[in-house]
């Protein structure tokens, strides 16, 4: 197999275009919610994202994790990687859409992070990626090996379910006084509601009404100067939310409801905050196998203690990126890592490359692969890349850490943000600069905020404000960089065939691929550690350049335990070359570039038939499926395809005009 280095010339084709964040659909095609329906609770931003139509933004592929402990799985593990942690707010992070393209010039390349090598010979082409946000859909592969898909909406039939009416019987104002009493958020012990038109059926409703839709109220009956009236008051202290009553749930059935959930542009973490807010209940609640990213369709499974199928499905008629199904009641909630992979289709329009090089491509892509790289968004979109903020942890260097996070910095922002860093440049006082956000849950306000309550001598623990999670993104980063580059340098020096000294793993323990044994491998048996004080090196020369790699960055390869326990490094295992699964692929020919290519679960319930293509057309696109396991990134695999840098900076900056 010929092995061929990214040149100059791949980065001077016609390549990938990013849309503007904001470019959604009008405003007359957004359609108008009843809020009446179905309220959240009212005191938490961004709501009306929810409702609108999904902009159309550069997708990035899943990056699911397997939670695990290194050396526990062929694929590599980044330790309790994502939590049901609540992620921070997106608001800090989304670009000012005029100048995307002036802001991206400063943002990160491949090669900045180490992706240099391709594995196949064959020319590369261009193609647009994402030119609609459904060109890019994924659907999660369970445990059992079987592709997630919503196509069943109906309710599962259940004796034990409240009739319809508990979502209309009550006004939008007892709503709001019911909401207020469960959040504690007024002085009042009990809500009464007056029982109009008096049976023992309306009665019944309203009880219903009030412990379904909000967990932790329980409910009485009481005659008042010969009228009827409900009474709601807490069951148990402010911990009932967090716990939905446990008698109201039949015995017979499973304590956890598992749905699949299709979603539009909203990442994993963000829709389960959403589904809580309007179901009134701890985001903590849910469970599931992989979080999936945001700028994209996808389609996983999702597990929830204790919410009926009834209510969920409710949920359909109030919320537009979402659709919820296949509901079946289950003894188990969902374990982070159990699932199998992803599997992805893509759509590449307005393709160059003839019938013969996709056809090269994508035999490539099926017989040999692509190389296992941490795609770009693992390393941030600014200027300051997340790898830095990790190192500086790791060297336990806290000024710097703080330094890197606040500082101003070129890059895609928003003016807020911008105001904030230079606040904290010309003051470094920390309550000053959070005055100028008005959006205090990201990583910049987390630290501000903490910078506030510690003092400017104590950064550590005003840094563990910031959500486990996203400080462990930070070193996680870090570890993917250093894999990154030494993955290419094990490419260059040995090529793609197993070589003495490097690494297999037998079941969850690594060896070494002796000299006589090398003939019993292939290259996609070899994997590389991600460093850390509980994983070996190969025993060839990149062994040293892994040391020269963190010597350079004043790190000791042979201590990466950390004084603070969290920000020790075990390390882990990840395999070098991946081989997709399940790999087919069409070229078609199309006028329209705003027709989709194929249809979505969502698309297939509403009967649409799917689309027809003509012999020839303006365009042509090629769709490709291809199935990976966790913690793969499919823009490696589409890379490997396009032979092509798959970064913001250099799409935006080689075409942000097309169809524009």
């Amino acid at each position: 197999i010929e092995m061929t280095e990214m040149t100059g010339v791949s980065l001077k084709r016609r390549a990938l275009v990013v849309e503007d964040n904001d470019s959604g659909v009008p405003a007359e095609e957004t359609k108008k919610q009843k809020f009446s329906e179905c309220n959240p609770t009212k005191d938490q931003d961004g709501l009306q994202n929810d409702f609108l139509s999904i902009s159309e933004d550069m997708p990035g592929p899943p990056d699911t994790v397997s939670a695990g402990k290194g050396g526990e799985n062929s694929e590599a593990q980044l330790e309790d990687e994502e939590e049901e942690e609540d992620g921070l707010s997106e608001e800090c992070e989304e670009e000012e859409s005029e100048s995307f393209a002036d802001m991206m010039k400063h943002g990160l390349t491949e090669a900045d992070v180490g992706i240099t090598k391709f594995v196949s010979s064959h020319q590369g082409f261009s193609g647009i990626l994402k030119e609609r946000y459904s060109d890019f859909v994924v659907h999660e592969i369970g445990k059992d090996g079987r592709i997630s898909h919503l196509n069943d909406l109906s309710i599962p039939v259940d004796e034990e379910d409240p009739s319809e009416d508990i979502f209309t019987v009550l006004t939008a104002e007892e709503k709001q006084q019911l909401e207020e009493l469960q959040l504690f958020k007024n002085k009042e012990t009990s809500v009464a509601i007056e029982v109009i038109e008096d049976t023992k059926e309306k009665r019944t409703i309203i009880h219903q009404a009030i412990k379904s839709l909000f967990p932790g109220l329980e409910t009485k009956t009481e005659d008042r100067e010969g009228k009827k009236y409900i009474v709601a008051y807490h069951a148990a202290g402010k911990k009932a939310l967090a716990n939905p009553r446990k008698h109201s749930w039949p015995k017979s059935r499973g304590s956890y409801c598992h749905f699949v959930l299709y979603k539009e542009n909203k990442d994993t973490m963000d829709a389960i905050n959403v589904l809580s807010r309007y179901l009134r209940v701890k985001p903590n609640i849910f469970s599931y196998m992989g979080t999936k990213d945001k700028r994209a369709i996808t389609v996983q499974e999702i597990a929830v203690l204790k919410i009926t199928a009834q209510r969920l499905a409710h949920l359909n008629k109030c919320l537009m990126n979402f659709k919820l199904g296949n509901f079946s009641y289950q003894k188990k909630p969902l374990k982070l890592g159990e699932l199998q992979g992803n599997h992805f289709t893509v759509v590449l329009r307005n393709i160059t490359g003839t019938d013969d090089q996709v056809q090269q491509a994508m035999n490539s892509l099926k017989e040999i692969g692509f190389i296992n790289y941490y795609g770009m968004q693992r390393f941030g979109t600014t200027a300051v890349p997340t790898y830095q903020v990790g190192r500086a942890i790791l060297q336990n260097s806290w000024t710097e850490v703080m330094d890197l996070i606040l500082k101003p910095r070129s890059g895609a922002e928003k003016g807020y943000l911008v105001k904030c860093r230079e606040e904290w440049a010309k003051t470094k006082d920390p309550t000053a600069a959070l005055r100028k956000l008005p959006v205090k849950r990201c990583v910049e306000g987390q630290l501000l905020r903490g910078l506030s309550k510690y003092g400017m001598k104590n950064i550590v623990s005003a840094f563990g404000l910031i959500p486990r999670n996203n400080r462990l993104m930070y070193i996680h980063s870090y570890q993917s960089y250093v894999w990154n580059n030494m993955v290419s340098k094990r490419i260059e020096d040995y090529g793609l065939k197993p070589a003495p000294g490097d690494l297999v793993l037998k079941g969850a323990t690594p060896t070494y691929i002796e000299e006589e044994d090398v003939n019993n491998y292939s290259i996609h048996d070899v994997v590389m550690p991600l460093p850390g004080f509980d994983v070996i090196y190969p025993k060839h020369k990149i062994q040293e350049a892994y040391r020269e790699m963190l010597t350079a960055d004043n790190l000791d390869i042979d201590n990466m335990r950390h004084k603070i326990r969290d920000y020790s490094l075990s390390g882990a295992y990840r395999k070098i070359i991946i081989r997709p699964q399940n790999v087919s692929w069409e070229v078609v020919a199309y006028d329209d570039p705003k027709i989709p290519l194929f249809n979505t679960d969502v698309d297939n319930l509403e009967g649409k038939p799917p689309p027809v293509f003509a012999s020839e057309g303006k365009y042509r696109a090629l769709k490709m499926d291809f199935s990976l396991p966790p913690s793969t990134y499919a823009t490696m695999a589409i890379r490997e395809v396009l032979k092509m840098d798959t970064s913001i900076k250099n799409q935006t900056q080689l075409n942000t005009t097309w169809l524009r």
